[in-house]
């Protein structure tokens, strides 16, 4: 999903590219990152792109591996979202040597880093995974009181 609509939004949306303004604190537009969040590393990842990949795939692998053994659905459905997160961006990288960002959030003159679904799907599942292991944490002192 996050591939087509990043085709999509560098095709149809972005043909030119530009900014618009969706609401008073969100726009679309178009952004090359080189690096990994907030841009952080591209000189490291362009010195050895091959590298990067397969190290990334790695982590992918991990991490579905992990969802694979996982009892618990919701443990599950968190690292598939940070997987597939990160395998499109990845897959992005490789096909353009640099990731696709179009979403823009901003207060006033400030401006978050542009990001995509992939980010949106890499932040939420960690933010489960740490929602559950909180949760499991404060099950398991209670229990044990």
């Amino acid at each position: 999903m996050d591939i087509a609509l990043k085709h999509f939004m560098v095709t149809a949306v972005m043909n030119p590219p530009r900014i618009i303004p969706v609401t008073p604190f969100f726009n679309l537009v178009l952004v090359y990152n080189p690096g990994v969040s907030f841009g952080m590393f591209a000189e490291w990842i362009s010195a050895a792109p091959q590298l990067f990949a397969v190290l990334k795939a790695c982590i992918v692998a991990g991490l579905l591996s992990w969802a694979a053994l996982s009892r618990r659905m919701v443990e599950r459905l968190a690292l598939c979202m940070v997987a597939g997160g990160a395998m499109g961006n990845l897959v992005d990288r490789y096909a353009d040597g640099h990731v696709t960002d179009y979403l823009d959030f901003y207060a006033g003159q400030w401006h978050w880093p542009s990001f995509n679904l992939a980010d949106v799907a890499i932040v939420a599942g960690a933010g489960v995974m740490i929602a559950v292991a909180s949760f499991q944490r404060d099950t398991a002192t209670s229990q044990s009181s």
